[in-house]
């Protein structure tokens, strides 16, 4: 059962709703702090990200197939010498 307060509390907060255009939703103050919360949230990810990115030192070594030997026969084949 609902006592004596909250039946007043909740009268209260109905004649409040009503007097809200129902046309017109907006998200306030809360939205916009959420939204502003959430945006430096990426940035700060993003930046740390990069961080970590920059810290990466990759060379990516040739497999042991066909095209790789012939790469790699190449690359190291000995100079032929002048006289």
């Amino acid at each position: 059962m609902m006592s004596a307060t909250s039946t007043l509390a909740l009268t209260h907060f109905v004649t409040l709703a009503d007097s809200f255009d129902k046309d017109k939703v907006t998200p306030g103050v809360l939205g916009f702090i959420v939204f502003a919360v959430i945006g430096g949230a990426v940035w700060l990810l993003m930046k740390s990200m990069n961080k970590q990115m920059k810290k990466v030192d990759f060379e990516e070594q040739p497999e042991d197939g066909d095209a790789g030997s012939t790469a790699a026969a190449s690359a190291k084949a000995p100079e032929p010498k002048t006289s």
